[in-house]
């Protein structure tokens, strides 16, 4: 980040992590600036670099544009693999929620696409499409057309539907009822996704519930 005429300047790298958008996407909005207003780029320091004041609240108004009215966001590449701030971005939820999900994720929640180990903790990324996917599979609890799920009686009957993935992992203990609980968890990680950790939790509550 650079500073000029008393204001903050970034180049297109800045932007991404930023906006939590990919490249393509921002380079996209830039082609086609003669029809969004996309603000006009300064050449300094070697490279091409935006004012971040008016670039961010060009991109506001923009994003408002093409937010969905549930709140989920479906503009950009389907490709784009999100940081977690990404994430929220595109959910229209906080940031905090999206790392309570790796720590217990919700009904559906897609595996990552690509896992960044940081010194002191993992940076998991998901694609929009698995986000927008998710956002619109009934049995996620977010909503069936993308939707946040809002007050307690939506909340309630999110808790009271029954979770398919301990279905799923009740059969495959009954078609091999000699393997150990880990084996069967990374059989259903392998072909559902989530995490290995995840399936053995649900592995383990099929048995307590006795559908095995």
């Amino acid at each position: 980040m650079k500073r000029a005429d008393g204001r903050q300047w970034v180049d297109r790298e800045e932007l991404v992590e930023h906006s939590g958008y990919g490249r393509a996407f921002l380079d996209s909005l830039e082609r086609d600036r003669q029809a969004n207003g996309h603000p006009q780029a300064r050449y300094f320091s070697g490279g091409l670099h935006w004012d971040l004041r008016v670039w961010s609240a060009w991109f506001t108004k923009l994003h408002d544009q093409t937010r969905d009215p549930s709140g989920v966001d479906r503009s950009g590449c389907p490709g784009d693999q999100l940081p977690p701030l990404g994430q929220a971005r595109v959910l229209g939820v906080s940031a905090a929620r999206i790392a309570r999900y790796a720590k217990n994720p919700p009904p559906e929640w897609p595996a990552p696409v690509r896992v960044e180990e940081l010194p002191t903790r993992t940076r998991e990324y998901r694609t929009r499409a698995q986000l927008w996917a998710w956002a619109d599979n009934p049995v996620s609890g977010f909503g069936t057309s993308g939707g946040r799920p809002s007050g307690p009686g939506v909340k309630a009957r999110a808790a009271k539907a029954p979770d398919p993935r301990v279905r799923l992992a009740a059969e495959a203990l009954a078609a091999a009822p000699g393997r150990k609980a880990g084996e069967v968890a990374a059989a259903l990680a392998d072909r559902h996704g989530q995490s290995v950790a995840t399936w053995k939790r649900i592995v383990t509550q099929a048995r307590k519930s006795g559908r095995q």
